[in-house]
C-alpha cells in the first residue's frame, strides 16, 4: 500500500482530495498489474496506483487533485488536447465504458508516451463516484500471436478492452447488418477463425444472416453457408436449438452433431462444422430485453487450442452488449419503416394545371440514419387559383412525421375555409394552433396562392415563416432568391405580423421550393450552400422539369447532409402566340 499511498502528513490535516485517495487504494487497486488512476466527477485525480505513477513517471504528490485531462493528455505535437476533442475525459464526465488506442500523455520529465486507455465508472467503497481509468502501452500487431500465427490467450486487460471496445462499436451503429459485420470484426481472429450468426425473424423463423471466416489476414464472407434455416425445434437438447430457445451458452463440436440428426437445425450444423473444419466451438444466445432474437457460434479451425468452459463468460457478456445493440436496432428501423411508410402516404397527388408543368420530390435521409418531417402540398383554391407549401417540422423520428401530417391537414383546412385569404393570414392562424393544438415543436414553410391574371401570366403571393427562400430561374438562365416576405418560423410564441409578397412569373420560368436538406452541410455556411444551389439551377434551366430536380438532387445536395429533402417545382408556360 506504501506505492499508492496519497501524500499528507500525521502533523497536518489531509486534504479531502488525500482523504478520498486513502480511501479508495484498496489492495484491489494496488495489485492491479495495469496502471490505473481513479477520478472523481469533476475529472479530478484521486488515486494512482505504483503502476501509474511509474509508467507517467509522477508520483502521487504530482498527481493527486490534478485535473487528469489538462496534466495529462495532448495531441501528437505535445500540446493540450482540447477538451471538445477528448474522448477520455468525455467518457470520464459522462460515466460511460469507453477504450481509446494510441493516444499521447504527458510525463512528468517533459516526454510523450503513447498509450491506449480503458474508463469505466467506478464506485469505491466510500460511495464517491467517478472512473477508474486503465493506461497501457500499445502493444505490436504480433504480441499477441502465438508460435502458430494465431492470437494467444486474452489477459483480463484484453478482455475487458474487447468489451469496451464491443460496446463503443455497436452502440454507434443503428443497422443490424452492420453491427454484426463489426462484432464478427472484433472476434475474429481475436477469438475465433470463425463467427455465425442466427437470427430470428419477427415470424419466428431462422435466417444464418452472417458467416465471417479469417482468412490469409482478411475476414472473407461466406455467401454460401448463409441464407434459411429450418425452424427451431421445441424439445432439442442441440447446442444450437437450445441457444435459440434462450438456454445458456454451450461448447460444441464435430461429435456433437456426428449422431442421427433431430432436427433440420441439427442438419445445417453438421454441414456447417464440415464445411468450415471447425474441431471447437461455443454457442450463446442473443438476447433481447424481451425476447430471444438469435445466437452467436463462435468457432475455431486453424487454431489448435479448443474452446473451455472459461470462455463462456466472456461470450455471454459480448452476446449481452450484441443483444441490447440488435433490439435498439430493429426498434428503430421499425419505427423508421412506419415513419416513412407515413410519409409516402401523407405526401399528395399533384393537381393538373392548365398549361403549368409542375413536379415534386421526396427523398429519405441517406444511410438509413433518420426520419425527418419533410413535406410538400399543392391544391386548389378556387378557379385559376391553386396553393403551394412546403415545410420541415423539428425532429427526426416518428414525432417529427406525425407532426408534419398535422401541420399540414390544419394548413388545408384553413387555407380552403378561406379561399380568398392572403397566405399571411392562414399561416398566422396556422401558428396559434401549432402553439395550442398540434405536437409540433416548431416548423418552418412557405405558403403561396399561384394565381392566372387576364394577361395570361401566373403571379405568386407568398409568406415565408423561418424557411429558405424561393428560387425563381428564368428560361435565359437567370435565377435569384424571392427573400421578401420573411418572417418567424411557427411556435416561437411570438406574436408579430407576417408579410406577404407577391412575383410575377415570366413565361418559361422555374420556381423552385425546397427544404434546407438540399442546402445545408456541417462544413459549409448557409450562404456557400444557397449560392452553390443558385448557379447549378440556373445551368439547368432549359432541361425538362422532372430532369432539374433530378439533376439539382445529385449536384447540389451535400453528401455530408443528414437530412431528407422535399421539393416542389413548377415551370409557367410560354408567352400566348399571336
Amino acid at each position: 500500500m506504501d506505492d499508492v499511498a496519497a501524500p499528507g502528513t500525521a502533523d497536518f490535516p489531509m486534504s479531502g482530495h488525500q482523504a478520498l485517495s486513502d480511501a479508495l487504494l484498496d489492495k484491489k487497486l494496488d495489485n492491479m498489474a495495469a496502471a490505473a488512476i481513479v477520478v472523481d466527477d469533476a475529472g479530478l485525480i484521486v488515486a494512482a496506483n505504483s503502476a501509474a505513477q511509474s509508467l507517467l513517471d509522477r508520483d502521487a504528490m504530482d498527481l493527486i487533485g490534478q485535473d487528469s485531462h489538462d496534466l495529462l493528455h495532448r495531441d501528437q505535437h505535445g500540446h493540450p488536447m482540447p477538451r471538445t476533442r477528448c474522448q477520455m475525459r468525455k467518457a470520464l464526465l459522462t460515466r460511460r465504458t469507453r477504450h481509446g488506442d494510441a493516444e499521447w500523455f504527458a510525463r512528468g520529465d517533459g516526454t510523450l508516451v503513447q498509450l491506449s486507455w480503458l474508463v469505466t465508472p467506478y464506485t469505491p467503497d466510500s460511495g464517491v463516484t467517478g472512473a477508474l481509468a486503465l493506461l497501457y502501452e500499445r502493444q505490436e500487431e504480433d504480441s499477441h500471436q502465438s508460435e502458430d500465427g494465431y492470437s494467444a490467450p486474452l489477459t483480463e486487460l484484453d478482455r475487458l478492452t474487447l468489451l469496451a471496445e464491443t460496446t463503443t462499436q455497436l452502440t454507434s451503429t443503428l443497422d443490424v447488418d452492420e453491427a454484426l459485420h463489426r462484432l464478427a470484426a472484433l472476434t475474429v481472429p481475436r477469438l475465433a477463425d470463425w463467427a455465425v450468426f442466427d437470427l430470428l425473424t419477427e415470424h419466428d423463423e431462422v435466417r444464418r444472416v452472417l458467416v465471417m471466416h479469417h482468412k490469409d489476414g482478411i475476414l472473407v464472407e461466406r455467401d454460401d453457408l448463409q441464407g434459411p434455416m429450418p425452424p427451431v425445434p421445441e424439445e432439442s437438447p442441440m447446442p444450437l436449438s437450445r441457444a435459440l430457445r434462450g438456454a445458456a451458452s454451450a461448447l460444441a463440436g464435430p461429435a456433437t452433431y456426428q449422431g442421427p440428426p433431430d432436427s433440420g437445425i441439427a442438419v445445417e450444423q453438421q454441414r456447417l462444422f464440415t464445411e468450415t473444419g471447425m474441431h471447437s466451438a461455443v454457442i450463446a444466445p442473443i438476447r433481447g430485453l424481451r425476447d430471444v432474437l438469435g445466437a452467436l457460434t463462435l468457432g475455431r479451425a486453424q487454431r489448435h487450442d479448443a474452446f473451455t468452459p472459461a470462455d463462456l463468460p466472456l461470450l455471454e457478456d459480448l452476446t449481452r452488449r450484441a443483444g441490447l445493440a440488435l433490439d435498439n436496432a430493429r426498434l428503430y428501423q421499425r419505427q423508421r419503416k412506419v415513419a416513412e411508410t407515413m410519409q409516402r402516404h401523407l405526401l399528395p397527388q399533384l393537381p393538373t394545371l392548365p398549361g403549368l408543368q409542375m413536379t415534386a420530390r421526396y427523398v429519405p435521409a441517406p444511410d438509413a440514419s433518420s426520419v425527418g418531417g419533410d413535406w410538400y402540398d399543392a391544391f386548389a383554391l378556387a378557379a385559376h387559383t391553386h396553393a403551394l407549401a412546403i415545410g420541415d417540422v423539428v425532429g427526426h423520428d416518428l414525432d417529427a412525421a406525425a407532426g408534419m401530417a398535422q401541420v399540414r391537414n390544419m394548413l388545408r383546412a384553413f387555407a380552403w375555409s378561406r379561399p380568398e385569404a392572403a397566405p399571411s393570414a392562414v399561416v398566422t392562424r396556422l401558428d396559434e394552433a401549432v402553439m395550442h393544438i398540434a405536437e409540433v415543436p416548431m416548423a418552418t414553410m412557405i405558403l403561396a396562392r399561384l394565381t392566372l391574371g387576364d394577361d395570361a401570366l401566373w403571379r405568386l403571393r407568398w409568406t415565408n415563416a423561418g424557411h429558405p427562400p424561393p428560387l425563381l430561374v428564368t428560361h435565359d438562365g437567370q435565377a435569384r432568391y424571392l427573400d421578401e416576405a420573411h418572417g418567424m418560423l411557427l411556435g416561437t410564441g411570438v406574436n408579430r405580423p407576417r408579410p406577404d409578397a407577391v412575383a410575377v412569373l415570366p413565361p418559361q420560368a422555374t420556381l423552385l421550393l425546397y427544404t434546407d436538406g438540399l442546402i445545408e452541410s456541417p462544413q459549409h455556411s448557409l450562404d456557400r450552400g444557397l449560392d452553390r444551389l443558385r448557379r447549378h439551377a440556373a445551368s439547368l434551366a432549359h432541361r425538362p422539369l422532372g430532369s432539374f430536380c433530378d439533376a439539382l438532387l445529385e449536384q447540389v445536395r451535400p453528401d455530408d447532409n443528414d437530412d431528407d429533402v422535399a421539393m416542389i417545382a413548377l415551370r409557367t408556360p410560354g408567352p400566348p402566340q399571336g
